[in-house]
Formats: structure tokens, sequence, C-alpha cells
């Protein structure tokens, strides 16, 4: 208890706390993103529930893995070494031929994630001159929706929390962030579902995001590190440039009437 105190009295705690949460946060984007997708999917009356499901087995996770974190750490020592010499940039090689379990855990959600963006895109490309209320309903099973947030959870949280490990080496404050990132992100699932659920456009652009996440992803797996920072900017000016065209949508259909 007094450990705990002394740790709550230091102002480098809650810095620590706060630039965690954020990080959470930011790398949550990507797992909310792609429950939402997939819930709506789902019959509308499943879809809250599925989303809640995903969203606490993100948390469960999470906390599991924090409570491994030596296992979780050693997922990071090469276990595949294709004993490869890849092209040289500046004297370095430009990937890497030694995989962690981590970098093939990486690789795998990353082609998943791939596959499943690339296959929505189908759906939705198909589906084009349907209701918009047809549009999401009965393609998946819940388990299968269920199945499917779990593999991209696992993936997720593997990323948040060896990102947490990296920033600060004290656990209740790793908890603690985590805790707080997953309860934002249960407060925006179910809003952000609807709001996709109500603009196509907006899926297209979504499933984009989830196409460039996983080529992150897969990049990552190969030593090939894209700073996050690029990758949320040019989907917030994406996102951006979606907000004008809605807007001017807006403004001529309150013209035509």
């Amino acid at each position: 208890m007094p450990d705990l105190l002394s740790l709550i009295a230091n102002p480098g705690t809650w810095i620590a706390l706060a630039t965690l949460v954020v990080m959470e946060v930011v790398l949550g984007i990507d797992n909310l993103v792609f429950v939402s997708i997939l819930s709506n999917r789902l019959p509308p009356a499943q879809q809250t529930k599925a989303r809640r499901i995903g969203i606490g087995l993100a948390l469960g996770l999470r906390l599991a893995l924090l409570s491994a974190i030596a296992w979780l750490v050693g997922l990071t020592a090469p276990i595949l070494d294709l004993g490869l010499t890849g092209p040289l940039v500046d004297g370095h090689p430009a990937f890497e031929t030694a995989f962690s379990a981590r970098d093939l855990i990486l690789i795998a959600g990353g082609l998943f994630l791939i596959w499943k963006a690339t296959k929505e895109i189908h759906h939705t490309m198909e589906e084009g001159g349907e209701k918009p209320e047809s549009v999401h309903a009965g393609h998946i099973g819940f388990g299968s929706a269920i199945a499917q947030i779990v593999a991209l959870d696992i993936v997720f949280s593997i990323d948040s929390i060896l990102t947490a490990v990296g920033m600060t080496s004290e656990l209740p404050v790793m908890v603690a962030a985590v805790v707080i990132a997953v309860g934002l992100m249960l407060v925006a699932a179910d809003p952000l579902a609807r709001f996709i659920g109500r603009n196509p456009t907006v899926v297209m652009l979504a499933l984009g995001f989830l196409l460039m996440i996983g080529a992150m992803l897969i990049a990552d797996g190969f030593g090939i590190h894209v700073p996050r920072g690029y990758v949320y900017a040019a989907m917030g000016f994406s996102a951006g440039v979606e907000a004008l065209n809605m807007a001017a949508r807006r403004r001529r259909g309150g013209a035509g009437h």
C-alpha cells in the first residue's frame, strides 16, 4: 500500500498515465473500426451485444497479457531465421529475415485484416443497389463475428501492451491506462457504428483504413517500422476530405428541397 500511495503522489505517474491513455486510445482506433464494421454485418438486434462482447474481450486479453508481461516480452525473441540477406539501405537490411513470435502474429493479423477488408469491399460493391436497411443484415453469424473480433483483438492487444511496456515499467499505471482506454472504446463503439452504418461512403473509407492498417502490420512484422504518425495523419486527412464531401452533399440535398 505505501508503494501504491507513493506512486499516486508522484506527478510523473500522472504524466505517464495520460500519455499511455492517449497512446492506447490511438492504438484502439484500429480495433474499434474493425469491430464497428463487422458488427454492422449482423442483424440489428445483435449488433450492440457483439460490440460489447468484442470490446470486453479486448479488455480481458489486454489485462491477461499484462499479468504475463515476462512471457509477452519473450515474444520478441527470434524463433525463425530464414538466413536470407535482404537488400541494404544505408548499410542496413531493408527488412528482417529473422522472425519472433510477435512478428509472425503481426504478419498473420495483417494478412487477415487485408483479406477481411477486401471481402467487405467486395460485399459493399455488390450491394450498392440495395436499400441501406438491408445492406448489413444477415451476412455473417454471431459466432463467426465474435471469432473474427477475437482474432484481431489478439493482434491489437499484443501490439498495445508491448507499446505500454515500452513506455513505463509500473504495472498499475499500465492497467489503469488500458482500462480507461477500453472504457472510452466502449462508449464510442455504438455511435461510431451507427455513423458508419448511416454513411455508405464512410464504410468504404473505413475499409480502406483497415487495408492500410493491415499493410502496416505486415511491414512491422518484417521489421519495416512505419511511423504511426504518418499513417494516422493520412487517415485524418482522408476523413477530413470525406467530411467536406458529406457537408457538400447535405447542402445540395437541402437546396434540392
